[in-house]
């Protein structure tokens, strides 16, 4: 199972590709999308829109893991994410491919084995089961990959499947 792991923004988009067979993982690529600060909203989210369908059509997915949104104190920022998250969905959704959201929570359980776990525990994580030489740069491609660490462990499970019907 090929999977493309998102985490979503409108600055930076994570995302790391993962192949998992038989319980291994083989990384076939990871980076992000970025957006020039100061450029108009449309603009950003059409970027987005545009990296996101180079990702499926050159890596054919075939599931999508995208983190659910967690907001904090700053509503507006929260906002311009949610428009990027959008169109993310919306994009994969337009090329046939198969969407799997998880919490932030959901994410650190499975990679690390527990909910509350740190960033840098999560990057090192990532870094150990996906034999990485270095940590994925942005942290939000250490994300990315996390996520699609996520759905290779829990994507076939009965609670997966009812989380996201």
């Amino acid at each position: 199972m090929i999977i493309l792991g998102i985490d979503p923004g409108l600055a930076i988009v994570g995302w790391g590709v993962i192949e998992y067979s038989g319980s291994r993982f083989k990384v076939l690529g990871y980076g992000s999308v970025e957006t020039p600060a100061h450029t108009p909203t449309e603009e950003r989210l059409l970027r987005i829109n545009e990296g996101i369908a180079e990702l499926i059509n050159t890596y054919h997915p075939d599931v999508m893991a995208v983190e659910e949104l967690f907001f904090n104190t700053n509503i507006t920022t929260g906002i311009r994410v949610a428009e990027a998250r959008g169109v993310i969905i919306m994009r994969a959704h337009s090329l046939g491919v198969k969407l799997a959201e998880y919490t932030p929570l959901q994410v650190k359980q499975a990679v690390v084995g527990y909910g509350r776990a740190e960033k840098k525990q999560v990057i090192s994580m990532v870094t150990r089961l996906l034999n990485l030489d270095a940590p994925p740069k942005p942290d939000d491609t250490a994300d990315a990959l996390a996520i699609a660490v996520c759905h290779a462990h829990c994507g076939g499970s009965r609670l997966a499947e009812y989380y996201n019907k």
